[in-house]
């Protein structure tokens, strides 16, 4: 996604917080919509401040707000939703690359290795997609019993697939063949 060009830590000010504010044009909110897989995506803005925290490490916050439409996880129908929460990053001079291919992500995860740059629109679309709704539903949408099964069989039921569902059938079968 092109927009503004993200800020070089070596010209940010360290006694005074570098506002920004985030408003893109139609083309960026299409490729956005595109790349998050959304019907919609409407008054996006993003604003905030980078400042210095300690010697050489930065603290972004700001505020992302976001109207979406997503398709409802049951009918497919168009879901809109506003979305308007705060956004943190923290980044560290001192970041340490854990070492393990696979490890435990912190519960922390506003904190990231500090660059040479900090690109608040690159934030911002990381922050949409975190605070999109996973399942989004339309109000008076259902879930109605289905049943699938090969043609010429009894379909299985809830109250078949419970554990001792079976168990009275199984010894009637056990008797049988005693």
């Amino acid at each position: 996604m092109t927009g503004p060009k993200p800020l070089r830590v070596a010209d940010l000010p360290q006694n005074a917080p570098t506002p920004f504010d985030l408003r893109p044009g139609a083309a960026q909110l299409e490729t956005l919509k595109q790349e998050l897989g959304l019907l919609g995506l409407r008054k996006l803005s993003f604003t905030g401040t980078v400042q210095a925290q300690g010697k050489r490490d930065w603290l972004l916050t700001g505020k992302l707000g976001a109207t979406v439409i997503q398709p409802c996880v049951i009918t497919l129908e168009p879901v809109t939703t506003r979305i308007d929460t705060p956004v943190r990053r923290v980044f560290l001079a001192d970041w340490d690359e854990p070492d393990e291919p696979e490890f435990e992500m912190p519960e922390d995860d506003e904190t990231e290795a500090l660059g040479p740059e900090i690109d608040p629109a690159q934030i911002m679309a990381e922050a949409l997609s975190l605070a999109l709704p996973q399942y989004p539903r339309k109000e008076d949408a259902e879930i109605g019993t289905a049943s699938f099964t090969e043609p010429g069989k009894r379909a299985m039921t809830d109250e078949d697939a419970k554990p001792f569902a079976g168990l009275a059938d199984l010894r009637e079968a056990l008797k049988k063949d005693e």
